[in-house]
């Protein structure tokens, strides 16, 4: 399918685009081909600006200030990004703020150039951040969390790397995107089936005790266990040769 862009607006994030990505994710799930997504704003300005506060005055003007539920006219259906079963990499090259910011945060790895912009400035328009992802066992200390939801100020590249809510810094876009590529190289010379695992099992488990992780996710494990690449991947190390996966 095709995905549109706007990178003429920043690549703000009005009801088409909020649709799109869940389709656009659910494509990728179900495409045996595609083992890691890389996920980037076009045009080289933003990443994502956050919501498109133009198309949310003229919904205000039609439809009155509440924000229960969807907005009237927009598509359903599709998987949601954080629920995309295989890596997601976000390539973030200039502003990465509000939506644009939590949208980054849903995905696993996130690298940035460093001219890149990051905040989240929702308190500055009254309005606030829906599902803050921010808090300190997740991402970053508490008081960078306060930080960024209080000042509503923007970051630096740099310091964004500084405090962990980026893993990775490139000179520019070109190399920005040569390092995605890398990255999705090495995550790609991994068992599919046990990369998968890991994501869920960690995913969860950021908010569950060990104890219940554990059986929660028993299920995942004993499909890896059983899995004919469990049997690939120690062969391979025995004969001195790169694995051959089969994610099956």
């Amino acid at each position: 399918m095709d995905h549109p862009n706007r990178p003429e607006a920043l690549n703000a994030l009005n009801q088409e685009i909020s649709a799109t990505i869940p389709l656009a994710v659910e494509e990728a799930t179900n495409d045996d081909d595609i083992l890691v997504v890389i996920l980037t704003g076009a045009g080289g300005r933003a990443f994502c600006a956050g919501a498109d506060l133009k198309e949310r005055t003229r919904r205000d003007a039609s439809e009155g200030t509440s924000l229960a539920g969807p907005a009237r006219g927009a598509r359903t259906g599709g998987i949601p990004l954080p629920d995309c079963p295989k890596p997601v990499i976000a390539a973030i090259d200039g502003y990465c703020l509000a939506g644009g910011l939590q949208t980054a945060l849903k995905a696993d790895i996130r690298i940035a150039t460093e001219k890149s912009r990051f905040g989240m400035p929702e308190a500055r328009r009254s309005l606030v951040a829906a599902g803050m992802r921010l808090d300190p066992e997740r991402f970053v200390p508490l008081g960078e969390a306060l930080w960024i939801a209080l000042t509503g100020s923007h970051m630096t590249a740099q310091r964004a790397y500084d405090i962990g809510l980026i893993q990775g810094l490139t000179p520019d876009r070109p190399a920005l995107f040569a390092e995605a590529e890398r990255l999705a190289g090495e995550i790609m010379q991994c068992a599919p089936l046990a990369v998968q695992a890991l994501k869920q099992i960690i995913r969860d488990g950021v908010d569950v005790p060990w104890e219940y992780s554990r059986k929660l996710h028993g299920d995942l494990r004993t499909r890896v266990d059983q899995s004919e690449d469990r049997i690939e991947g120690p062969k391979a190390f025995a004969e001195k040769r790169l694995a051959n996966w089969k994610g099956r």
